[in-house]
């Protein structure tokens, strides 16, 4: 008889792992190959990268999945690198071109382009996306021919670089809110240059204030032990530097632990949410202010460990 395959034991574990995933693999690829190798019982990852795209991805384990919404509504990062003078299905390189030109603008022509879509743009969201239409992904119509009409979004590019203009190759550094799509936005940057392209590489380099210098291949951390591997978890309350802290006596923790509410007048009226901690600064959660008081908001387990 065969013996029965042994279950690797799972680890309770907690924190923030800034992964750099490699081009080619998809974001939940990426998810379960690094819970996988970390042993964890419970992860998520903190934003969708097309499979195209590379680099940082954060991942949460544990406790960390509590806050990662606030990296979701985080502005982003990318370097885009950008083939004029063909347009794909997709937006990017994975799609069959469909359009062709020869013409490439000038670089005070392309810069100008560049400048004209600063600021809050509207956008029209691709047909290759995972935006859902009757509970369908868009990308399931596009595949089949399909092609539902969309509405504008509104989304802010808040800093736009040319770093490199060599045509038929443009590259460019962005800055942007939640919810941009960067193959639109290249599309139409080319348009309003009177060009095409389509997205030859993307990388994102920044969120909610991680950068991608910080982050780890995975090829590296398979070269490390388990000790080695954990020593690079950052602590849940490293997603929400951007929240302001408090430190409250234990008794008033107590009660939000409970579901009681704290009496709380300071800064009532100009902020609504805290990071709390206790007088040894380990981080309790969040809490948001009602009428002249404290409620939680979302709080970490009173049995967890942070593991960095």
């Amino acid at each position: 008889m065969n013996k029965p395959v042994q279950k690797i034991p799972k680890r309770r574990l907690n924190g923030v792992l800034l992964l750099d995933k490699a081009s080619g693999v998809s974001s939940n690829t990426a998810l379960q190959q690094v819970r996988r190798l970390y042993r964890a019982e419970k992860a998520g990852h903190t934003g969708v990268l097309d499979p195209l795209a590379g680099g940082l991805l954060p991942i949460c384990f544990g406790e960390a999945t509590k806050f990662a919404q606030y990296l979701l509504d985080a502005d982003k990062a990318y370097c885009a690198t950008l083939k004029l003078g063909e347009q794909t299905a997709t937006g990017d390189a994975e799609g069959e071109i469909i359009a062709h030109t020869d013409h490439m603008p000038s670089l005070d022509t392309f810069q100008a382009a560049c400048n004209a879509f600063l600021g809050e743009i509207e956008q029209i969201p691709p047909m290759y996306s995972a935006l859902k239409h009757q509970g369908r992904a868009l990308y399931d119509y596009a595949r089949q021919g399909i092609t539902i009409e969309r509405q504008p979004r509104r989304v802010s590019i808040h800093a736009l670089h040319l770093r490199a203009y060599a045509p038929p190759v443009a590259r460019l550094d962005v800055t942007c809110s939640k919810g941009t799509y960067i193959r639109t936005l290249a599309e139409d940057i080319a348009r309003h240059a009177g060009t095409l392209a389509h997205l030859s590489a993307l990388r994102r380099t920044a969120t909610a204030g991680f950068r991608l210098e910080a982050a780890h291949e995975f090829a590296y951390l398979q070269g490390l032990d388990e000790t080695e591997r954990d020593a690079l978890l950052l602590p849940c309350d490293s997603m929400l530097p951007h929240i302001p802290a408090i430190t409250l006596p234990e008794s008033d923790i107590v009660r939000l632990q409970c579901g009681q509410t704290v009496h709380w007048t300071e800064n009532n009226a100009i902020i609504s949410v805290f990071r709390v901690y206790n007088a040894q600064k380990t981080f309790i959660g969040l809490a948001q202010t009602g009428t002249g008081c404290l409620k939680a908001l979302r709080l970490m387990s009173t049995e967890a460990k942070t593991s960095a």
